[in-house]
């Protein structure tokens, strides 16, 4: 019997598949979630694709972890929780080209590309739905840039450690835009507040104005019996 997970690396918790599965082959599942979070250890953080195979018979298990998807290897390279609520908006971070390398390397074995500069390409379009900057450009940017064969030395050289100067300079680079989009979310959150005031306004002074109707009303009557 196989099933397939994915699952919190090292901190699995149960849940209704599992259980569903393991009812019937009497498995404790305590044993279960040792064994996978035992096996996904390295990989706290991320979200893992497993397979769990079992042997009904003989009760005998094994776990087959696969490589993480490329969101969350990015994630961790980059040192964020998660990625960004609308990425046209609002970036997460400033990659330099060596982390896209690194994470690249590390996903290769379970991506179907002929060599690592097309496994890097795959990377820097997983960075786009996340809200990544890649040496303070876009990935679209990037991409066409690896394209004309711009990054082809760190890539041919598996370059994955980054300068500490340039390192900074992606840092204060970020910390500047973070800083810009924090003004422009700040202005929109008070643009919609007044939006909202003005909205609420508008009924309060058509009850005000129907309300003077009604009360205008017996005064006219008393006219007419006159």
């Amino acid at each position: 019997m196989q099933i397939k997970l994915l699952v919190e690396g090292g901190e699995m918790k149960p849940g209704p598949v599992l259980s569903q599965k393991l009812g019937p082959v009497g498995i404790p599942m305590n044993q279960v979630l040792q064994l996978v979070n035992d096996a996904t250890k390295d990989f706290k953080g991320m979200k893992v694709p497993i397979e769990i195979e079992i042997d009904p018979a003989t009760k005998e298990m094994s776990v087959n972890v696969f490589s993480p998807p490329a969101s969350e290897l990015i994630k961790k390279e980059l040192g964020i929780e998660k990625g960004s609520a609308d990425h046209k908006k609002v970036k997460m971070a400033n990659a330099s080209i060596e982390q896209i390398i690194s994470v690249a390397k590390t996903k290769i074995p379970n991506l179907l590309c002929k060599d690592l500069k097309a496994a890097v390409k795959t990377v820097i379009g997983n960075s786009v739905s996340l809200g990544i900057l890649i040496e303070s450009k876009s990935p679209s940017e990037v991409m066409a840039e690896v394209e004309e064969g711009k990054y082809d030395s760190e890539i041919s050289q598996e370059k994955t450690e980054t300068d500490p100067e340039k390192k900074k300079s992606l840092a204060d680079y970020f910390s500047t835009v973070k800083t810009e989009q924090e003004k422009l979310l700040k202005a929109e959150e008070a643009a919609k507040a007044a939006e909202a005031a003005a909205a609420a306004e508008k009924p309060a002074e058509g009850a005000e104005a129907e309300a003077g109707k009604t009360e205008a009303k017996p005064e006219e009557k008393k006219e007419e019996k006159k």
